[in-house]
């Protein structure tokens, strides 16, 4: 991988690569990192079972990773009744 993130950076790449309605292309927007840089800081940061997980989930038809294979109506990154995250810690309303 080229860039190198700080523990805050790689957190959320991760997050937002665990969340279905989260695609790929969100996360290159926000951190210039492409899928497959993507796939590799899961490779390394997860643990193997875990990345696993992913990558079945991500390659699965019910994933939509990608904003070619979602609905063309859904033209944001983040879903309405997404709460506040901050350090993996989700806020009290």
């Amino acid at each position: 991988m080229k860039k190198e993130f700080n523990l805050e950076q790689k957190d959320r790449i991760i997050e937002m690569a665990w969340e279905d309605r989260t695609p790929f292309e969100a996360i290159k927007f926000q951190f210039s990192i492409n899928e497959s840089e993507v796939i590799e800081l899961m490779r390394t940061e997860l643990k193997q079972s875990s990345f696993k997980l992913w990558r079945k989930r991500v390659n699965s038809g019910v994933s939509r990773k990608h904003l070619m294979k979602r609905n063309p109506e859904i033209a944001r990154f983040k879903c309405s009744r997404q709460r506040t995250i901050s350090h993996n810690k989700i806020s009290k309303r």
